[in-house]
C-alpha cells in the first residue's frame, strides 16, 4: 500500500469523525513511530514528514556513518561501503537520510497501524463527547426519539446517543420512535475505557427553569430570577421567583397574557400543574404564600427541630387546600421553604370537633404525641391526611395510621347515628316520665271511684 493511499485511508476516517488537521497530523505521527518501534525497537533517529496538501508522508532514517565491520548499533549506524553505495561522497561520522518506504512494513504491519488509528480517533471522540456534554449540563437539548426500551428512552443528539431513564421521565409522557424530545443533560458519566454516558431529564427541576428562561424574556435577561424550584413531576411544581425592577411583576411576567407564557411550560410537562410563588426574606409570609390556594391565619416556626417546622393555622374549610391531593401542596410547600409544615385547624366556638387527647384510652401516649406534633391535634385534622401521608409525616406505619383513620371515621359515625336517634326518637327517660304520669293519673281516677262508692 502506498503511503498517500494510507494517508487517505486515515484522513476519511477523520473527516467522519470530525477531526481537525492537526489533530490528524499528531495521530498519524504517532501511528506511524508506533510501526517504527515495532520493527526497530526505537524511533530517535527516524523523522516523520507530513504533507497535508497531497496527503502524502515521509519516514525518514537517520544513521551515522562508521569505519566498516565497527557497526554496533545497524539502526544507528551504517558502514561506509553501504554509504557510498547511497552517494560517493560520504565519509566517516556524516549522516545518512535515507527513505523507507510503507511497504516496507508489511501488510500485517500496516493494518495493525490502521487498528490503532481507528482506537485513537474513538479516544479522541470519547474525549469531545465527554467535553462536550460536561459543558452542557443543566441546558437543555432536543433530539430524536430512536428506541425504546423497558426502563429507558435512547435520544438521538448530532449523532451522540443519550439516555433519558425511567426516573428521568414523566410518567405522564409516551414516546415514539421518530419523535423530536425536549430535555436537559442531568449528567455525563465515563468509565475507564468506556465512552460516556449521557443521561438526560425530563423530572428535573433545573428542566422548569430553562423552559421559563425559553418563554419568559425578563428571566432571560435578568431581571425575574428562579429563586426555587420543587417538582412532583407530572403533577405539580411550585415556583418561587423575584423581580429586580419595581416596574416588573414577577408572577405576572412568568404568566403572561391570558397564561400564554406559563401554558407552553405546562404542555411540555404533560399538563403539570404550576404555582408561581413571589419570593421574599419573611418566612411567615413565604411560607403563607407557599400554601397557596389556602390563606393561613397565622405561621409559628421551630427551629430547634431537625427539620425545622413551622405550625400553620388556616381556616377549618381550607384544611383540604392547604394540604393538597395526596399531600401535594404540603409537601411542596415544606421543600421550597426548608420546613416541615405542620397545618392546624383554626376551629370554631361552634364547630364539632373531637380533641385528640379524649383518644388516650385507645391510642398509646407517643401516637397521640406523634399525631400532635405533626398539627394533627384533633380527629378531624388526622382525617384531612390520607394513610400514606400520615404515615409520611409522624413517622408511624400506615397499617397503623389506616386503623387510626377507622377510629376517627367510627367515633364520627357513632355521633352522627347518636344525634339521628335523638330526633327520631323521645328519650327513654321522658318516656318512662310519661309513663308514670299516665301510671299516676289512672290511679288517682281509680281513688276517686272508690271514694264516691263509699259514700
Amino acid at each position: 500500500m502506498q503511503s498517500t493511499a494510507l494517508v487517505s485511508a486515515f484522513a476519511e476516517i477523520a473527516r467522519e469523525k470530525d477531526v481537525d488537521r492537526d489533530t490528524l497530523q499528531l495521530i498519524l505521527e504517532d501511528v506511524f513511530r508506533s510501526m517504527i518501534r515495532k520493527r526497530y525497537g526505537a524511533d530517535d533517529n527516524f523523522e516523520i514528514i507530513f504533507n497535508p496538501d497531497n496527503g502524502d508522508i515521509q519516514i525518514i532514517h537517520i544513521q551515522e556513518v562508521v569505519e566498516d565491520m565497527d557497526v554496533e548499533d545497524p539502526v544507528t549506524q551504517i558502514e561506509l561501503s553501504d554509504a557510498l553505495k547511497i552517494e560517493d561522497d560520504y565519509e566517516v561520522e556524516d549522516e545518512v537520510a535515507s527513505t523507507i518506504q510503507i511497504e516496507d512494513f508489511g501488510r500485517r504491519t500496516i493494518q495493525m497501524a490502521l487498528q490503532t488509528f481507528r482506537q485513537r480517533i474513538r479516544d479522541i471522540e470519547k474525549d469531545n463527547i465527554y467535553k462536550e456534554y460536561s459543558e452542557l449540563v443543566g441546558e437543555i437539548v432536543v433530539g430524536e426519539v430512536y428506541q425504546m426500551r423497558r426502563r429507558e428512552v435512547l435520544v438521538l443528539h448530532n449523532r451522540t446517543e443519550l439516555l433519558l431513564p425511567r426516573e428521568g421521565q414523566i410518567y405522564k409522557d409516551r414516546y415514539r420512535k421518530g419523535d423530536m424530545l425536549r430535555a436537559v443533560v442531568h449528567e455525563v458519566e465515563r468509565e475507564t475505557g468506556n465512552a460516556p454516558q449521557v443521561k438526560i431529564s425530563r423530572t428535573a427541576p433545573v428542566f422548569i427553569e430553562r423552559l421559563f428562561e425559553l418563554e419568559v424574556p425578563e428571566i432571560y435577561d435578568g431581571i425575574v430570577e428562579i429563586k426555587k424550584v420543587e417538582r412532583e413531576p407530572g403533577d405539580r411544581a411550585k415556583v418561587a421567583v423575584v423581580s429586580y425592577d419595581d416596574r416588573v411583576d414577577p408572577v405576572g411576567a412568568c404568566v403572561g397574557v391570558k397564561g400564554s407564557r406559563i401554558h407552553a411550560v405546562v404542555r411540555e410537562l404533560s399538563n403539570e400543574n404550576i404555582d408561581v410563588i413571589p419570593w421574599t426574606e419573611d418566612k411567615v409570609e413565604f411560607v403563607k404564600r407557599s400554601l397557596a390556594p389556602a390563606k393561613p391565619v397565622a405561621v409559628e416556626f421551630n427551629d430547634e427541630l431537625d427539620p425545622p417546622r413551622a405550625r400553620v393555622t388556616v381556616p377549618s374549610e381550607e384544611v383540604s387546600l392547604a394540604i393538597g391531593r395526596g399531600g401535594q401542596n404540603i409537601r411542596l410547600a415544606s421543600r421550597i421553604t426548608g420546613y416541615e409544615i405542620d397545618v392546624y385547624r383554626d376551629i370554631a366556638e361552634d364547630e364539632e370537633d373531637v380533641e385528640i387527647e379524649e383518644f388516650r384510652d385507645v391510642l398509646p401516649p407517643d401516637v397521640i404525641e406523634q399525631l400532635k406534633n405533626i398539627g394533627c391535634d384533633t380527629a378531624k385534622a388526622v382525617l384531612e391526611l390520607s394513610a400514606s401521608e400520615l404515615a409520611r409525616r409522624s413517622g408511624l406505619t400506615e397499617e397503623q395510621t389506616e386503623k387510626i383513620l377507622l377510629l376517627m371515621n367510627a367515633e364520627f359515625a357513632d355521633e352522627k347515628a347518636e344525634a339521628v336517634t335523638k330526633e327520631v326518637e323521645p328519650p327513654a327517660e321522658e318516656t318512662l316520665s310519661t309513663a308514670a304520669e299516665a301510671d299516676l293519673v289512672e290511679a288517682g281516677a281509680s281513688e276517686d271511684a272508690d271514694a264516691e262508692r263509699a259514700e
